[in-house]
């Protein structure tokens, strides 16, 4: 694939289908932070500062249960890791850019416009470094803006949704829009079973404990999955 003409509105556009996951969640996190006590001034501090669904669920769930506040931490920093991986990935594409854009970049990371901007890269090899960097933000244009005014306005309207309504259902159906795009191999859906498994098996774990368990067995055993299938595809290579 050539290496698009205007990177930062190639990007931008490439990531426009994500809109329509990012808004219901982003605008469902502030409802459910109102409801679980949060004021506007705390809802918007916690999207602004992690800006990631995933750990932003996870630590308010633990906080509703009473967990202390550095376990939610803890947990909503395991669920995080990912975006080490995510950075390591990145660092043959983007390494070479300005400290300051990397910065940026490693701030503004999210998983939809992560894998967007991999999968373009991989694509287009022949992209230079400028332009895998004005790519990558074309990308973080459509996403974060979103979330931080969907999550105000969330927010703000939280409140006056009636609890009859019960947006809970939601929060699965959020998480499962966003996980099943990125299972493209083999290491990536045994991480998947095993998360699966081991937060079922831990679930009577108290202030919901199983999940940061899960998610450290889960990156566990898709990196070692990965590994197995390096080593048989080096084995083949050589016989």
């Amino acid at each position: 694939m050539p290496p698009p003409r205007h990177p930062f509105r190639a990007g931008f556009r490439d990531c426009l289908p994500f809109v329509l996951i990012v808004i219901p969640f982003s605008t469902l996190f502030g409802v459910v932070a109102r409801d679980a006590g949060l004021d506007v001034l705390q809802v918007m501090s916690m999207s602004v500062i992690v800006i990631a669904g995933a750990s932003q669920f996870t630590a308010l769930a633990l906080l509703q249960d009473g967990a202390p506040v550095f376990v939610a931490l803890l947990a909503a920093l395991a669920v995080n890791l990912r975006m080490a991986m995510y950075s390591a990935a990145l660092v043959p594409h983007l390494g070479a850019a300005p400290l300051g854009a990397r910065a940026l970049a490693a701030y503004l990371m999210v998983d939809q416009s992560f894998a967007v901007a991999v999968r373009r890269y991989e694509d287009s090899p022949e992209m230079s470094v400028s332009e895998k960097t004005r790519y990558y933000f074309g990308c973080m244009a459509v996403v974060c803006p979103i979330w931080y005014g969907c999550t105000l306005a969330g927010a703000l309207m939280g409140r006056a949704i009636p609890a009859e309504l019960s947006l809970d259902f939601a929060v699965p159906v959020c998480f499962i829009a966003l996980l099943a795009p990125l299972l493209r191999s083999l290491p990536h859906l045994f991480a998947a079973l095993v998360s699966s498994v081991v937060t079922i098996a831990l679930a009577g774990l108290p202030w919901n404990l199983g999940l940061p368990v899960a998610a450290l067995a889960a990156m566990i055993a898709g990196a070692q999955a990965e590994l197995v299938l390096r080593r048989r595809a080096r084995k083949e290579g050589h016989a």
